[in-house]
């Protein structure tokens, strides 16, 4: 089959670019659904990105009614196995559980990428339920980094990671409820937004407040691929909890000026977790980076119980994830999960959370408030907070202990062991704000590093504003210009 470029030419666009060449007629969305689908069969023997592939959309993108005329004018787009839902599609959430599950409505979000132009056209990999840090279950599928296929690519974003680090396409759907977004985002080489609640909607499954800690999103090679699917995608439905905010501008428009000089708070003390050496050093080299463009940096701590947030983070973890599990049984007629079905660590979750009392849920609620309060404190002296995006590197495929086949019999203890490892993101989460990984570093072994910026609720625009001010300042390089060894190119 001949494609309509070649493939240094399709890795070379980000999405802005290739709808930019539909609006030209210089290519189709069905040539781009076909070249999407082509880098796919290419690269995902070696990494399980994708589970699937919907070929009546690759060969006609307006079937189920994308938006031809939306600013991304058929881009292709493959959706996270979570999350929103797809009419008539398959979403079985990485469990042998679904199985065979097929959503019957589109969610409010799915509307919204049909709308602003892009085709979606398959969906991505994801660990059961989206609740821990690798898609590695060999029952389902394992997925692997496409720097080195020893490593996982992390999660729960894990399949999106790995297709866009490999060149199958430039942007895709991705979902975070305590790094789920950006951790991949860091050890893939992408760049990874998880952006302030009220941007983008859970409708009509669940509203921000039955999420807590919950959202929508995307990864992407270029900052403005973020801004635009940002610009064209965010927005509440009917009846949501809260009202939903805009920018003042377009972020299109914003990432075009640099930020003013900012005050930027170095920290990889988060309460009793520490960074390895290593990773010390690659942040403090992208301290001096930034002091380079004009702001100032200096090692600062938010005053935070980091032990008090982390503690109910776990708990929220722990009850949400199982009502969202019962929620799946009743349907099923099981009063339980099935140990043939489901994980151990998941199956324990939800007996564990089912013991969660109304009181305990408000002592929870009450440290978020202290927890959100204490940033927004820190938040009024410092526009940004830079952390690295874990304390330790890229775990092996078959590290157990982060994955919820593991037979550590306390759920406590395995929460615990991931803080010790994706410290710096789930508080991001737990008060609303926002955060991006950005592929600036590199690990010891040589695989991606991510470099984590956190602002204030809202502030997702100066998050932008400052990674486009870096992506200029490295001539577009992220990654020093390099290219995992599973591309599309290779």
């Amino acid at each position: 089959m001949s494609l309509a470029m070649a493939w240094d030419e399709w890795a070379a666009h980000d999405a802005v670019g290739l709808a930019q060449l539909v609006r030209q007629g210089q290519v189709t969305p069905a040539e781009l659904a076909a070249q999407a689908a082509a880098g796919i069969a290419k690269v995902n023997p070696a990494l399980s990105a994708v589970i699937e592939v919907f070929e009546d959309v690759v060969a006609d993108p307006l079937k189920d009614g994308m938006n031809a005329q939306g600013p991304f004018a058929g881009v292709p787009w493959l959706m996270k196995d979570l999350g929103p839902t797809v009419k008539g599609r398959l979403q079985e959430m990485g469990s042998l559980l679904m199985r065979g599950n097929r959503a019957q409505a589109d969610s409010f979000l799915t509307g919204q990428i049909r709308k602003a132009g892009l085709n979606i056209m398959g969906r991505t990999t994801t660990p059961e339920f989206g609740v821990c840090s690798s898609a590695e279950n060999p029952a389902v599928y394992v997925t692997r980094n496409p720097w080195n296929l020893e490593y996982t690519t992390c999660g729960s974003s894990a399949g999106t990671a790995a297709a866009l680090a490999a060149g199958v396409l430039p942007l895709s759907h991705a979902t975070d409820g305590g790094g789920s977004i950006r951790i991949p985002a860091g050890f893939n080489g992408n760049i990874g937004l998880k952006p302030s609640r009220g941007v983008f909607s859970m409708a009509p499954g669940l509203s921000d407040i039955s999420g807590f800690v919950s959202t929508q999103g995307c990864q992407s090679r270029t900052v403005r691929d973020t801004a635009a699917f940002v610009d064209h995608c965010r927005g509440g439905a009917p009846g949501e909890f809260m009202p939903y905010w805009m920018p003042a501008e377009p972020y299109t428009q914003l990432i075009e000026r640099d930020p003013g000089r900012l005050r930027i708070a170095l920290s990889h003390e988060w309460g009793d977790y520490r960074a390895t050496p290593h990773i010390v050093s690659e942040l403090e080299r992208a301290g001096r980076f930034l002091e380079s463009l004009g702001h100032h940096v200096e090692w600062v701590l938010p005053q935070v119980d980091f032990r008090a947030a982390f503690a109910a983070q776990t708990l929220c973890y722990i009850s949400n994830f199982a009502q969202t599990i019962t929620h799946l049984l009743a349907p099923r007629g099981l009063d339980a999960p099935p140990e043939d079905l489901v994980e151990p660590i998941n199956i324990k979750i939800w007996q564990e959370g089912l013991r969660t009392s109304y009181a305990e849920r408000a002592r929870m609620q009450a440290v978020f408030n202290t927890t959100a309060r204490a940033f927004g404190a820190f938040f009024e002296e410092w526009d940004i907070i830079l952390t690295p995006i874990t304390a330790l590197p890229t775990p092996r495929l078959g590290t157990t202990e982060y994955l919820t086949l593991s037979d550590n019999p306390s759920v406590d203890d395995w929460f615990e062991n991931l803080w010790r490892n994706f410290a710096y993101t789930p508080l991001t989460n737990l008060c609303g704000i926002p955060g991006i990984s950005l592929p600036m570093a590199v690990q010891e072994n040589g695989l991606p590093f991510g470099i984590h910026a956190q602002a204030r609720q809202a502030n997702d625009g100066l998050l932008l504003q400052l990674a486009a001010q870096i992506e200029r300042a490295l001539d577009g390089r992220w990654n020093d210009g390099r290219r995992p060894g599973i591309h599309v190119c290779a």
